[in-house]
Order: structure tokens, then C-alpha cells, then sequence
């Protein structure tokens, strides 16, 4: 499978768990056999502004963040590009699904998926689009940003019971039938994780419950990373996770 990946995300830019060194380094280690490295580039600042107002770019700017946070924006965008003609993963830092329009928090800046399902859309390559959320907090900021665009509906399922969070996220895709489908991919709900809830082979099963959906509706599909912070287990569920796409 594609991985879109930048050596610049090793790079430890702050002091805060999702930029910890050793966080990257995990998940490539896991998925190396995997993956078809692709190298993005920065995001375009047009891209950026169709999610975010200019007050907020220029914050993240005054903080010296906005270099590392543009690359990462920019390969959500590389990885929702290859999506529409196989499978993808971005493997990205900072994540970005507490970034709201005009503000940010959980070491986030950008909001990734917005700004590669808002570019994608403004080019006319896809017209709907769905976002799993399975992160363990809820994605207020892609909520905030995408629930005034009617082409895209995102899902954050939140049972603290791993049978019905399953038999929810199942029945939930089920029902969708769009262009696109990304998953916001935070590892935080595993059992070993802050979230103690799901297990390893459930990333699997949401990779390949998200890869029948869309071939039942002619759909296409693709990951980015978001939370997950236990470094003895991010790789094995991020590997399951793109198993179960197709890797």
C-alpha cells in the first residue's frame, strides 16, 4: 500500500505526546514490508485557508508550527490524491482533528482531513465524501470545519463497550454511500492505550468493514493518522489497520 510519509515527521516540533520521538519510528518499523513510501510536499496555503481563517494560519505561524503543520496538511491532501485511484495511508504528525476553523487544541494545528476532502472537493474530484472517526476523542474540529459543507457527514462512534462500538461502526457504514471515505485513524481507544476499549484485530475489522463500503458503492478510500500514543502497540494496530484496507 501507498504510505504517504516525510522524514520531517520524525522531528520531535514540541514537547506533547503525539510529537514524542520514537512515535514515528514505531509505525514504520511495523509497516516497512508494507508500504510504498510517497514523499508529499507542502500543503498550498489556498488548500489550508478553505479550511482555516487567516487569523488562525498566522497563530500557528507566530508559534514556528506552521512548517511542520503545512507538510502534514499537505500530505493528508497527497494521500486523498492517490485515494481516488487505489487505497492510502498517511502517516503524518501533528494530526489535525481538534483543529477547528479558528482555533486548536490536542496537538493539533491544521485540520488534515478537512483540508484534503475541502481541496479535493473544490477541484471536482470527489462530490461526497464520509469520515470515520475512530480516534478515542471526539473530532470537534473536523466537525466544526465540515458540518456546513452537505457533501461530507462524519462519524464518531463513542461506546465504551468494544461488542456494541463494533456492531455500531458496522451498521453505520452499512448505510453509506458516498465518492470517498477517510478515516481519521487515532490508536488511542486500544486496550493498551488511554482508551482501554478496542483490540488490535478490531483495527483490521474497521479497515476492511471502510474497504466493502466503498466498493459496494464505487467509492474510494484512505487513513491519516491522528492520536495513539503507546509506542509498544501504535505499529501493530496501525499494520492491522491497512491490512484490513487491502495492504
Amino acid at each position: 500500500m501507498k504510505v504517504v510519509f516525510h522524514e520531517d515527521f520524525y522531528d520531535v516540533y514540541v514537547s506533547d505526546p503525539a510529537a514524542e520521538a520514537g512515535r514515528m519510528e514505531a509505525i514504520v518499523s511495523a509497516i516497512g514490508d508494507k508500504a510504498d513510501f510517497v514523499t508529499p510536499d507542502t500543503a498550498e496555503l489556498s488548500d489550508i485557508l478553505r479550511a482555516h481563517g487567516e487569523a488562525h494560519v498566522e497563530e500557528v505561524r507566530k508559534y514556528g508550527l506552521y512548517p511542520i503543520a503545512a507538510l502534514a496538511a499537505g500530505a493528508a491532501v497527497r494521500t486523498a490524491e492517490i485515494a481516488l485511484s487505489e487505497p492510502c495511508f498517511g502517516l503524518i504528525r501533528p494530526p489535525g482533528h481538534h483543529a477547528s476553523a479558528d482555533s486548536c487544541w490536542g496537538f493539533c494545528y491544521f485540520n488534515n482531513m478537512a483540508v484534503a476532502l475541502l481541496s479535493l472537493h473544490h477541484r471536482k474530484k470527489i462530490r461526497s465524501a464520509f469520515v470515520l472517526d475512530f480516534d478515542m476523542h471526539y473530532g470537534d474540529g473536523t466537525v466544526n470545519i465540515l458540518e456546513k459543507h452537505p457533501f461530507v457527514c462524519v462519524y464518531n462512534p463513542d461506546s465504551r463497550f468494544r461488542e456494541r462500538y463494533m456492531k455500531e461502526v458496522r451498521e453505520r457504514l452499512d448505510r453509506v454511500s458516498v465518492d470517498m471515505i477517510g478515516i481519521s485513524a487515532g490508536f488511542d481507544n486500544h486496550a493498551e492505550d488511554w482508551g482501554g476499549v478496542l483490540s488490535t484485530e478490531d483495527y483490521f475489522d474497521m479497515g476492511e468493514m471502510v474497504k466493502k463500503a466503498a466498493g459496494r458503492c464505487g467509492g474510494h478510500y484512505f487513513a491519516l493518522l491522528e492520536g495513539g500514543y503507546n509506542h509498544k502497540v501504535i505499529g501493530r494496530n496501525a499494520r492491522a489497520l491497512i491490512e484490513g484496507m487491502g495492504a
